[in-house]
């Protein structure tokens, strides 16, 4: 049965009935005339060796709406940048390549750098970023459209679905954020269900009713890599550059934006990636880093929006959101159990002892310096501390991998 619920402060797009591809790429060539559509593509070079990116490609040399793709390299050599140009070939739309590992590039960074901008570390934060302002340097596109390069499931229907909000002209949207099923012979997602909901809705609890609160559980999928919006919104949005992406995107995008302009949309029945290892004892890579990484993402902007956090506070969150995370594993038992979906309890139950652990370090890395959580500037501030950054930009994208 077609779910048509509404639920939030936000609009939930569904995928009801049957929609017709055809027709809705159909509508997005008429849209894209008026409002032209540019895909960024923040990938490893080890995703061009894999099952993923070959499938991703395929479905994209498919795609007739699309007026530009930027692809932002990394850990890329000259020669296995030359390889990705070979490989991404057959796609009819114009593709710009950033080699983020490209002598011209790193000159911008170090540009960057001398005038006072801190824009972080290599990672999919980052190289989105450049990505952004790349789009921005050309001015040839009004929408952007984004989503990972690691989908195994990945079908052009995910592309349409994600852009058509924003790119129709007789809507107001100015981001869309997808959401799909993290289901297979079990349910993942650990993140979203076991972390991010819980500590939203405990933190509720113990300040009250909050707007950005409210806007964030109104996701039903706040941790998806797929979104679309407006190039004004690219421009002013500042942006995380490590775990913290998604979430902190979200607070960008509610703190500029009233939430009626915001919506989401259900982009794929099924959806696998790569999974990230837990890693419970190193706070340095896995699920445990982006949990901390997250988690500290959501105290700064609460902060940032008047919350008082202080040690008692935090205290009793540990504790509240242990039980409600106790409490959410049973939910989602339950909901295995009634559709014959394998389940572990004790994996479960390890991952929220994780989380529990993730939380409480970084509470306490907050409380040490509440300003730590990395934000790269917008693009408006360092256009007016480089004016002509955007031909320095384009220059270095053009001279290292075009």
């Amino acid at each position: 049965m077609s779910d048509f619920y509404q639920t939030g402060i936000i609009t939930t797009l569904h995928q009801l009935g049957k929609p017709s591809l055809e027709r809705l790429e159909g509508d997005l060539y008429r849209f894209s005339r008026v409002r032209p559509i540019a895909l960024v593509l923040p990938a490893l070079y080890s995703e061009f060796e894999g099952p993923a990116m070959q499938g991703i490609i395929q479905e994209l040399s498919k795609v007739k709406y699309l007026n530009e793709i930027v692809l932002t390299l990394d850990k890329a050599s000259e020669q296995e940048l030359k390889h990705v140009r070979e490989l991404m070939a057959p796609i009819p739309t114009e593709v710009r390549i950033i080699h983020n590992n490209g002598k011209r590039i790193t000159e911008v960074y170090e540009t960057f750098l001398r005038n006072g901008l801190d824009v972080g570390q290599a990672g999919k934060g980052r190289s989105a970023w450049l990505a952004y302002g790349y789009v921005l340097a050309l001015g040839r596109s009004d929408v952007i459209a984004l989503h990972d390069c690691d989908i195994i499931t990945y079908n052009r229907e995910l592309l349409a679905r994600l852009c058509y909000p924003v790119a129709c002209p007789n809507l107001d949207y100015v981001f869309c954020k997808g959401y799909y099923s993290r289901v297979s012979n079990k349910m993942n997602g650990r993140v979203t269900r076991l972390l991010v909901t819980p500590l939203v809705r405990s933190i509720q609890q113990l300040v009250g009713q909050h707007d950005f609160l409210s806007f964030l559980d109104s996701f039903r999928y706040p941790l998806a890599g797929e979104f679309c919006m407006t190039t004004d919104l690219a421009r002013v949005n500042r942006i995380p550059w490590d775990w913290g992406l998604e979430v902190g995107s979200l607070a960008e995008v509610h703190r500029n934006y009233s939430p009626r302009r915001v919506c989401q949309v259900d982009i794929a029945a099924t959806y696998e990636h790569k999974h990230q290892a837990l890693s419970p004892e190193d706070p340095g890579k896995g699920l445990m880093k982006m949990a901390v990484d997250i988690c500290k993402s959501v105290f700064r902007t609460l902060a940032s929006e008047g919350v008082v956090f202080s040690d008692g506070l935090f205290k009793s969150l540990l504790v509240t959101y242990l039980r409600q995370a106790e409490d959410t594993i049973m939910k989602y038992e339950t909901d295995a159990m009634i559709n014959g979906l394998d389940f572990d309890r004790h994996e479960e139950a390890k991952a929220v002892d994780t989380f529990t652990k993730a939380i409480a370090m970084a509470a306490e890395a907050f409380m040490e310096n509440p300003m730590s959580t990395p934000l790269i500037p917008n693009w408006n501030r360092v256009t007016s501390a480089i004016p002509d950054i955007f031909d320095m930009l384009s220059t270095a994208v053009e001279e290292d991998g075009n």
